[in-house]
This record gives structure tokens, sequence and C-alpha cells, in this order.
């Protein structure tokens, strides 16, 4: 994996950079289709009497979501640390999604063993319903108004939320779904997120752009 520091205010040391390289490897570990590594640390000096800070910041580019981790310490070496150990911890979290996810698939799927549909709320009917229905022991509701369609189709309502494509990535792993509604702040475009394989997001932007979101609070 290619490894890119920088400093800001700071000078790189061959010291640090032997950290780094030795630190990455827990990275490596969890996201073995990672690309690059970029480490930024910068030097911030107050005048208010407070201990110059050193803030790390981690950004993972692969095939995927980008991942972002940082952290601040009097000392980079520490921080460096606290960058890794967050980074780490965001990596094994996806990991284990992924891994629970393939072992326990979302929607229903058939059982070869008991021949039956998991993963679904709806119980097929018995034999002895099914003759009653059909010999009319049961009755059957109509409703004339409406006319009958196999396909149920349920709406939600929500308010306009506009983000970047990696908030909206973030937060469509948050809620669990395959894909998220938001609209880029970048274009002002309605856009959706949505899971592809592995790693992989698609994005579908629509050409017309929303109204701002100023308007939309006023």
């Amino acid at each position: 994996m290619e490894t890119s520091i920088v400093g800001v205010g700071v000078g790189i040391t061959d010291r640090f950079r032997t950290v780094v390289e030795e630190k990455i490897a827990r990275v490596e570990t969890l996201a073995s289709r990672a690309q690059r590594l970029d480490v930024k640390v910068t030097h911030r000096v107050f005048r208010n009497g407070h201990v110059p800070e050193e803030t790390v910041e981690l950004t993972l580019i692969g095939k995927g979501p980008v991942v972002r981790a940082e952290a601040t310490d009097g000392d980079k070496f520490v921080a460096l640390d606290f960058a890794i150990d967050r980074m780490s911890e965001q990596l094994r979290r996806a990991k284990e999604k992924r891994v629970d996810g393939r072992q326990h698939p979302r929607g229903a799927h058939f059982e070869k063993g008991t021949g039956e549909l998991e993963g679904i709320d709806v119980q097929p009917a018995s034999a002895e319903i099914l003759h009653a229905v059909a010999t009319g022991a049961i009755p059957v509701q109509k409703n004339e108004e409406e006319s009958y369609s196999p396909v149920v189709i349920r709406t939600k309502s929500f308010d306009a939320e506009w983000m970047t494509v990696e908030e909206a990535v973030d937060r469509m792993e948050l809620v669990g779904h395959d894909f998220f509604l938001f609209v880029d702040v970048r274009t002002d475009h309605p856009s959706v997120v949505y899971r592809r394989k592995g790693w992989d997001y698609g994005v579908i932007a629509l050409s017309t752009q929303a109204p701002p979101a100023e308007a939309l609070a006023s």
C-alpha cells in the first residue's frame, strides 16, 4: 500500500516515517484492498499560553468509500497511535458488517433443508383454508372501489437533507439500507447512493437542481 506523509507547520522526520510504516500494518490487515494511505500532520501554536498541539489526519483510499480518522495530542506520535486506533476500529466494524451480511442475508430466501421461506413475515395459507375459500365456506371480502394489485407500495416522506456523497454513504451504513436519498451539497442535485458488491458504491443524480436549503427553511 502506498503511503504519503505531509507536514503542515512541522517537519516530517525519518523516525516518524518509520513509525508510520510500522503502525499501518494493522490497517493493511483490515483493508487489504486499500491502495493508498495519506497521513497529514498539522502543528498548531496558540498565543494564549496553551501547549502546542499536533493533529494527525489519516485518509485511506481504495476500492470503496474513503475512510478517515484523526486525533490530536501534544505529541504527534501519540496522536498517530490514537488515529490508527480509530481507523482500525472503523475498518473492523465495517468488516464485521460485511461478514454478518453474507451470513445473514437480508430479504426472503429458500431453505433447502426445510422447504420453507425464511426472512419474510408472510405465512402461507394452509390447504384447509385454501379449500374453504375455494368452496365459499369462507367469504371473500371484495372492495369495488380499489382495483386489486399483487404489488404493495409503501410510501414514506422525509425532509431533504444536504450532504456530501461520503456522508450519505456513512448514513446509509448506519441505517442498514441498500440505498440512501439525499441532496448533494456540492451540486444541489437530488441524488441516491446505493450499495454494490464488496466495498463498491454507486451514485445516481437527477440533472434538476433542488431549491437551496435556505429557501426550504424560510
